[in-house]
């Protein structure tokens, strides 16, 4: 069926019903896998004792608990209000896991939780009762042993700022009682076994990134001047659920036209605008593992010339980082690459003065030590193009390791971007480099104001080298033949 200039509410859900097709779903991570991922942290330990809380029961009425990564990775227990203890004499581990018991009446508007025997079944780990910890963990302390801790932020990207959970309230009391006590940050070691990614835990990825291409499709099918970014949520997390995804795996970001220049757009309220490009950075979460997936797509079904040269300038940069992520080779110059080929594009289009330019950021930067940050091309294309995936959406890789280079078992994302905005060039200091810049940038930044391009993709690194997973239509023709269709 050819795509309409425009669509109603009324027609989308029928169309985006039919387009929608089931997936295989695959097998679960085995308790053997857990069991073997406390076995590697305890030979990493040698002797001490690893502390780590989980999440907390929601304070609001808007889902179930999500587990902290961390915490799920080591444990596979799903259950708020939980703590893990793992005691390590000689490389060997004992793990118990600490739980709250629901309430009899509060049990029945949300479910018993699993008891001990249970528990130990299912996770080889003994139980005791929240309420004990204290008690235990003061034992523990006069023995001698060191302390490792796994701080129970909700998410590794604001860590800092998540200072007043219940692990770091109980750890300062702790401390208070045993001041000669050292405790360790335990993150890096278990950053350091999460970075490579199983078989098991690569069937999830895989899985959660055939669910997020579904939705990106359905989003293109349905995307029409006339609707709003929210029908287009819609449409991406509605396919997400229904392929069997627990939630996104992160707030959409549906932004049309300049609110498709802003990264982390999440308010996904406006009109989506004849002329406008769309950005849909949106995934699915399944079992826990996280896809990430970014599209950008013309609301007119068709890009415009210069839409058209700005987005193949990005999945140019996009190839060419492709090609550089395979088992040896460098993070570093996989990036450098994808930033080097939208500096020549972008100078080619008249957006900058020459490849090399530099300018006087309107951040504090050391352009001796850093010089990218200092030149022009950086200004349009401000975000790095890769990050790992996995438990979160921003999980450890191995390519953060010291050498930079990918290795087998890595999950991640290769997402290159350019935004052109008025607003970007109004930031610069008032400069002589800055008035030449300007007085380049201008014309260019007039006629494609508030044009943002992100195309995102999830890779995994196995035997065969280089998988892409995320498989949803990026090259010009296929994105716009994707549009034309309402339907299969």
């Amino acid at each position: 069926m050819a795509r309409p200039g425009t669509i109603t509410r009324a027609t989308w859900m029928a169309a985006l019903l039919c387009s929608l097709g089931a997936l295989p779903l695959p097998g679960q991570i085995p308790a053997e896998e857990y069991a073997a991922r406390r076995d590697s942290l305890a030979a990493r330990i040698g002797t001490g004792v690893v502390i780590a809380f989980g999440a907390r029961t929601p304070v609001t009425d808007f889902g179930p608990p999500t587990q902290l990564p961390a915490f799920h990775y080591l444990t596979n227990y799903d259950e708020s209000d939980a703590a893990f203890v793992l005691v390590v004499r000689k490389g060997a581990g004992a793990a118990l896991l600490f739980t709250t018991p629901v309430e009899p009446r509060r049990s029945l508007y949300y479910g018993q939780r699993p008891d001990s025997a249970h528990l130990e079944s299912e996770t080889g780990m003994h139980s005791r009762s929240l309420s004990a910890l204290g008690a235990v963990l003061d034992s523990l302390a006069k023995a001698g042993l060191p302390f490792y801790s796994l701080a129970d932020f909700e998410d590794a990207d604001f860590a800092t700022q998540d200072s007043l959970t219940r692990g770091a309230t109980f750890l300062r009391a702790f401390a208070g009682r045993h001041p000669k006590l050292t405790i360790t940050d335990a993150h890096p070691l278990v950053n350091q076994l999460r970075a490579r990614k199983s078989p098991a835990e690569q069937a999830l990825l895989r899985r959660a990134a055939e669910i997020s291409v579904e939705g990106h499709l359905a989003a293109m099918r349905l995307a029409a001047p006339g609707l709003h970014e929210y029908d287009l949520q819609a449409a991406l997390e509605y396919a997400f659920r229904r392929g069997g995804a627990s939630r996104p795996a992160y707030g959409s970001i549906v932004g049309s036209g300049q609110r498709g220049t802003q990264l982390h757009y999440m308010k996904d309220r406006g009109p989506i605008e004849e002329g406008d490009l769309v950005v849909m950075d949106a995934g699915a979460e399944y079992e826990g593992y996280a896809a990430d997936v970014t599209r950008t797509i013309p609301v007119s079904g068709t890009f415009s010339p210069e839409q058209r040269a700005l987005y193949q300038l990005v999945r140019d940069a996009q190839a060419a980082a492709e090609q550089g992520s395979r088992p040896g080779l460098s993070a570093q110059a996989a990036e450098d690459s994808s930033f080097e080929i939208r500096a020549r594009g972008l100078a080619a289009l008249g957006y900058i003065e020459s490849a090399d330019a530099m300018m006087d950021p309107p951040w504090a930067a050391d352009c001796t030590a850093r010089p990218r940050a200092c030149r022009q091309a950086t200004l349009f294309t401000i975000h790095g193009i890769s990050h790992g995936l996995g438990l979160a959406v921003h999980d450890p890789a191995q390519f953060y390791a010291e050498d930079r280079l990918f290795k087998l078992g890595d999950a991640f994302t290769i997402e290159p971007g350019i935004y052109i905005n008025a607003a970007a060039l109004a930031l610069l200091p008032d400069t002589p480099k800055n008035r030449a810049f300007r007085a380049k940038a201008e014309p260019m930044v007039r006629r494609t104001n508030n044009t943002g391009i992100r195309i995102e993709d999830d890779y995994l690194i196995t035997e065969q080298g280089l998988e892409w997973i995320s498989r949803a239509p990026r090259e010009v023709s296929e994105v716009e033949a994707a549009m034309r269709e309402l339907q299969p």
